[in-house]
């Protein structure tokens, strides 16, 4: 019984110390990023853009869709939210795989700005190093409103003006319901959901988005069927 109790008891230490080493490799692969380029310098870059899109230029319900769809708990959280990454952890245990990040929009920003796409765990802990830098440095509307200029839209489009123009032709406050729900959906996987490319997998993601707009009482179940008519 001492041997197995003092077998369990290296296992647990070696697992103690491989997590240091990853959060220690994480912080410094923040550290060198933010040195690179300062948080402040990142954020005027990123509003200098020429087709940068400010939160009130965006319908009320397209926000409302990406938050549902994205980070549904975005103004209660830290920019670390523990939930979705113990049900992200325990999933990716289930499939034996790295496919569920837990990512919050905060992290999705840091990821965006100053990492790789990427699904290392070093990268992911540096990504949470840097998620809570901008949680410190930025209010919640002002990372929703960075984030929708830093995402991908697919078809060559970083911001929310240029996507609108693309995919729909209009400027983004003019988006209908049916738009701005699909628009929501795309950066999940550009390649898959542009309306250009693939008209029924993005009107299935757009489902997708609606579903979750209901599931968190954002709209009713009679309201997301009128959207789906368009």
């Amino acid at each position: 019984m001492k041997v197995i109790g003092t077998i369990i008891l290296l296992i647990l230490l070696a697992g103690i110390i491989a997590v240091g080493i990853f959060v220690t490799k994480g912080y410094q692969m923040y550290q060198t990023a933010i040195e690179e380029t300062p948080m402040s310098t990142m954020i005027l870059e990123i509003r200098s853009k020429e087709n940068y899109t400010k939160l009130e230029e965006m319908p009320e319900i397209y926000k409302e869709a990406v938050i549902a769809v994205e980070d549904h708990r975005f103004y209660y959280h830290n920019g670390i939210d523990i939930v979705s990454i113990t049900r992200a952890i325990v999933n990716d245990l289930k499939s034996k795989s790295f496919a569920e990040g837990g990512s919050t929009i905060t992290q999705q920003l840091a990821k965006n700005t100053y990492f790789t796409q990427e699904k290392k765990i070093v990268r992911k802990i540096a990504e949470v190093f840097m998620a809570l830098e901008y949680e410190t440095e930025c209010e919640k509307d002002q990372i929703l409103e960075l984030y929708l200029n830093t995402c991908y839209f697919g078809e060559g489009c970083y911001t929310v003006k240029e996507a609108s123009d693309v995919y729909f032709d209009k400027l983004p406050i003019d988006m209908t319901d049916y738009e701005s729900t699909m628009l929501a959906g795309i950066p999940n996987a550009p390649s898959v959901y542009a309306p250009t490319k693939n008209p029924d997998l993005a009107r299935q993601r757009q489902r997708q988005v609606l579903d979750k707009m209901v599931e968190y009482g954002i709209i009713s179940v009679e309201r997301a069927q009128e959207i789906l008519k368009g």
